[in-house]
């Protein structure tokens, strides 16, 4: 036990002294101590409630003869970030939030971790944490907020986004506008679609790192409290097997949660995070495999933002565990895949069946192939990603010309001044992990063109990356980026570029010897950067490698 560094023998008199200045006996030296690594804070709402969970998962290890040690990480609220400077921390907090967790589970010994993410970078953040480290680990999330009711009808969070369009637009009055600030996020709880956090939560889940409905279960429930306290009486088993990370996060549960991640249309972000997460566990997963998934994995439900359904409703038909039950009939699950209660076919036995309108049947899926496409082409030789699931059908093959924007805001501003028209292609370059720097995610553009009414018209390709709540065709992750010279940093306005999803293309349509021409005449922007960022530009890899720092 790595405890015993801490408790065992003369020579850790001084640490036994300082445990005892927390409260500790000398029956509780004798247990199992176990981490609870919480990113509660006050002002990121998928976070508020996560005391509360954080104190039934420490009364579950107590239950169950462990001691229970809590500490916290920091979390950006992407949509409190959203649109600003702010932005361009999100996804850099994602790095310091594993390093910060190697920190004190090293520096501090203990015997087994229970992890209690919420949102965006802090779910992904967490569980490369738990790769690297490799200690008995379980996890449990906040779980997902109620959908809001505005005008009549329920909403999530993006809605709010596209009411600004429609706003400037004089469909939406300023009391209209103001019914979507007071009731569009009613409770706690991660936003209510399938947007970035709840897709992370979904995939921890179908990875086999945390409990049967931990994934959708709502943030205000009972029952989510109850799995919490489970999940702290779990890690005590789990310790007890010695049931690691790395017996968990293996190339087939990798594939099981990418099977997952295409059937429900998850957040694009998702593939970041995928990679970076196999990175860090020595699996090695690429945007080939992924391709190769989503290309034979049909898509059986389709949630806010592409939809009216939302996580609550998922949850209320089986959740996760009814999508895998599903896929598992067309076997593109491996049920023999450990989780932390068992196998994944464990599991299913147990889960309801699909009802056919939330949750497809296998035989009659929303689409063939998945909710995620990877596409490739001159304009993106390494890759880049689109939530096809999110893309009206008009807008799967398109060509259109381009309008070319360095940075978010001007793109935004264009947009709502309707300088946008149909046939356009916004191109938004240095926004890539390296040129944001952080590779910020691009709600507002995205909303904007759906809140004028022209997500079936106009395309958006970008180096940076978008919410989970973003629909359209709205093409991230360009790589190579502008920053490092890829093809992204030459376009003009005025060229024209190809998109089609189904064959998996992009290209921008000018000739190699303009493009020549171009590269001498182009000098790449640089960026004035200082304290972090400037740290994390310097090291971080490109969004085809999962935006991780080069080693």
């Amino acid at each position: 036990m790595r405890s015993e560094l801490l408790t065992k023998g003369v020579k850790r008199t001084p640490h036994r002294a300082l445990l005892k200045a927390l409260g500790l006996n000398d029956n509780e030296m004798k247990r199992p101590f176990v981490g609870v690594v919480c990113a509660a804070s006050d002002y990121v709402p998928g976070h508020s409630h996560l005391r509360e969970i954080s104190r039934a998962v420490k009364d579950g290890i107590r239950n169950a003869g462990g001691v229970p040690f809590e500490f916290f990480t920091i979390g950006v609220c992407d949509g409190l970030a959203m649109n600003h400077q702010g932005m361009r921390y999100s996804l850099a907090s994602r790095e310091l939030i594993a390093d910060s967790i190697e920190v004190m589970l090293i520096a501090h010994p203990l015997d087994a971790a229970v992890f209690i993410p919420n949102c965006d970078k802090i779910v992904p953040g967490m569980i490369m944490a738990a790769a690297r480290l490799d200690l008995p680990s379980v996890f449990v999330s906040g779980g997902p907020m109620y959908a809001g009711n505005v005008m009549g009808k329920r909403v999530g969070y993006s809605e709010i986004y596209e009411a600004i369009g429609k706003h400037s637009n004089g469909e939406l009055t300023d009391a209209d506008i103001k019914d979507f600030e007071d009731n569009a996020c009613p409770t706690c709880g991660s936003c209510s679609g399938m947007y970035t956090a709840n897709s992370m939560n979904c995939l921890t889940e179908a990875i086999g790192l945390s409990l049967p409905g931990s994934g959708t279960e709502p943030a205000v429930t009972s029952a989510r409290r109850r799995i919490a306290k489970e999940t702290g009486e779990m890690i005590m088993s789990v310790l007890g097997k010695n049931l690691r990370p790395s017996d968990i996060l293996t190339k087939k549960n990798f594939e099981n949660a990418l099977a997952v991640d295409m059937a429900i249309g998850a957040s694009s972000n998702t593939v970041l995070h995928l990679l970076a997460i196999s990175h860090e566990a020595g699996v090695g997963v690429t945007l080939d495999d992924i391709d190769r998934i989503s290309r034979n994995v049909p898509q059986l439900s389709k949630l806010n933002p592409a939809s009216d359904v939302f996580i609550e409703d998922l949850n209320a038909c089986g959740g996760i565990q009814s999508v895998m039950k599903e896929l598992a009939k067309l076997d593109l699950i491996r049920v023999d895949a450990l989780t932390a209660d068992g196998s994944q076919g464990d599991r299913l036995k147990k889960a309801k069946e699909a009802d056919g309108i939330v949750i497809h049947k296998a035989d009659d899926p929303i689409r063939r192939d998945g909710g995620i496409a990877i596409l490739k082409g001159n304009l993106a030789p390494n890759g880049c990603v689109v939530k096809q699931g999110a893309v009206k059908p008009e807008m799967m093959c398109f060509k259109g010309t381009s309008k070319v924007f360095d940075g978010e805001q001007a793109a935004v501003d264009a947009v709502l001044k309707d300088e946008i028209v149909p046939g356009d292609v916004v191109v938004i370059r240095y926004e890539g992990p390296k040129g944001g720097p952080g590779m910020p995610e691009m709600l507002a553009p995205t909303a904007a063109i759906a809140g004028k009414g022209l997500d079936g018209e106009v395309a958006l390709v970008t180096d940076g990356r978008f919410s989970g709540a973003s629909r359209g065709a709205a093409i991230g992750h360009v790589a190579p980026e502008a920053a490092e010279g890829g093809l992204i940093a030459y376009i003009h306005d005025g060229d024209q570029i190809e998109i089609n999803i189904p064959d998996r293309r992009i290209n921008l349509l000018v000739a190699e010897e303009v493009i020549e021409e171009r590269k001498k005449k182009t000098n790449i922007l640089k960026k004035d950067l200082s304290g972090y960022l400037k740290r994390y530009s310097n090291l971080v890899t490109n969004a085809a490698k999962g935006a991780v720092f080069n080693e």
